[in-house]
């Protein structure tokens, strides 16, 4: 089968063509034949960064975590899927497990879920690994109807499906962004748009909250942005966090009484821990999806399995409004 594989590690890594034998389906596992996928920040940073994370699968690598497909035989032990099926997930492109950037690929069953019937393949391709996180956090949160949520960079891979599962779920949502574009995104997802740029955390608190503070924040951009997510929150608030790799002084956090939950989805596949769990939420997902509840947006760009390293750069560009997807066949 046709893969794209980067040799070595690096800033300037390339995505070169090569030709491998097609895996074989195995206990537990279906065999995909995958339509598309999709590149996630993390995807980018594997590349660039290599054996300084140790979620790094060894050079050459496959790299590509999400996709969408279509499954061609099932391994035993199976019962949930058939030939035929359209499935969707997370499962692969970290670790000892073979990515996506691929024809085919052996997914454990425990990491997919059926595709949203409703979707196509582009659009199931640009969920999993946002929407799962999405999910998350704001489950780990404690999500309540009419509660007050803010979403800290909503027009994001995480921040879009999480400004629309939590007005799903019957909060009141606000999300900052920084761009007329943005901002647009937002609106047009259901929530309330924040100006972070124009607006100070006082301000928008005092607007929206009558100076109590937020609920619930999420902050899908995280680092040096979780004080601000501190500072918006609610005594005794909830904060959810995708992006908690910093120090930081937790003395606002603490007078608050705030909960800190820090989301990281890949735990399931680097552990092969309660992965169930994502099987679970997956499905969960599709059915929000079809009961009109959530609409993954998609970049405009389209590229072809041997355009990876362009839809790379796309990505990194930071000129992308969406989840930049590859068509795989």
């Amino acid at each position: 089968m046709k893969t794209m594989q980067i040799r070595s590690y690096g800033e300037d890594a390339k995505f070169e063509v090569a030709e491998v034998e097609k895996p074989e389906v195995k206990a537990g596992h279906v065999l995909v034949k995958i339509a598309a996928s999709s590149v996630n920040t993390v995807d980018t940073m594997i590349r660039k960064m290599g054996n300084e994370l140790p979620l790094s699968p060894e050079a050459p690598a496959i790299l590509g975590m999400d996709f969408a497909g279509t499954v061609e035989a099932v391994g035993g032990g199976v019962n949930d899927y058939a030939g035929g099926d359209e499935v969707y997930g997370c499962a692969g492109g970290l670790a000892d497990l073979p990515g996506t950037l691929a024809d085919y690929i052996v997914a454990d069953c425990e990491l997919i879920a059926k595709k949203p019937s409703n979707l196509s393949m582009r659009e199931a391709a640009a969920l999993p690994l946002v929407a799962i996180t999405a999910y998350e956090g704001l489950q780990r949160a404690g999500i309540m109807p009419d509660q007050k949520v803010l979403v800290h960079g909503g027009s994001g891979g995480v921040g879009h499906v999480a400004v629309q599962l939590a007005k799903h779920w019957g909060a009141r949502v606000y999300s900052t962004g920084g761009g007329e574009r943005q901002l647009a995104l937002i609106e047009k997802l259901g929530a309330t748009p924040i100006n972070y740029k124009t607006e100070s955390i006082e301000q928008y608190v005092n607007e929206h909250t009558d100076g109590v503070g937020f609920d619930l924040v999420f902050d899908s951009v995280g680092g040096a942005n979780l004080a601000n997510s501190f500072e918006a929150a609610a005594l005794n608030g909830q904060v959810a966090t995708t992006v908690a790799m910093v120090e930081l002084d937790l003395t606002t956090a603490h007078f608050k009484g705030l909960s800190l939950h820090v989301v990281f989805m890949l735990i399931p596949m680097l552990h092969n821990f309660q992965r169930k769990e994502h099987a679970r939420i997956l499905s969960d997902l599709a059915t929000i999806v079809e009961s009109g509840g959530l609409q993954p947006v998609l970049d405009e760009s389209k590229f072809l399995l041997e355009e990876a390293g362009q839809a790379y750069a796309r990505l990194e560009s930071g000129k992308a409004m969406g989840k930049v997807v590859i068509d795989n066949s």
